[in-house]
């Protein structure tokens, strides 16, 4: 999965919940896989951070 997807996929689940198309039965399933997707798209920012960092220490 991408980044990218990973967001794609929260905004989805974001709009079902604030538009109340999720019933009741399907919200903890769907606020805990968008819990997961925060977590994946944490992990990428902090990979890509670290190493545009090292990047910019191999150029010094």
């Amino acid at each position: 999965m991408t980044y990218k997807e990973a967001v794609l996929e929260l905004d989805q689940i974001m709009a079902d919940v604030n538009t109340d198309t999720t019933d009741i039965d399907q919200l903890a399933t769907k606020l805990k896989r968008a819990t997961e997707l925060i977590e994946f798209c944490k992990e990428k920012l902090r990979n890509t951070e670290t190493q545009i960092q090292g990047i910019f220490q191999d150029n010094d």
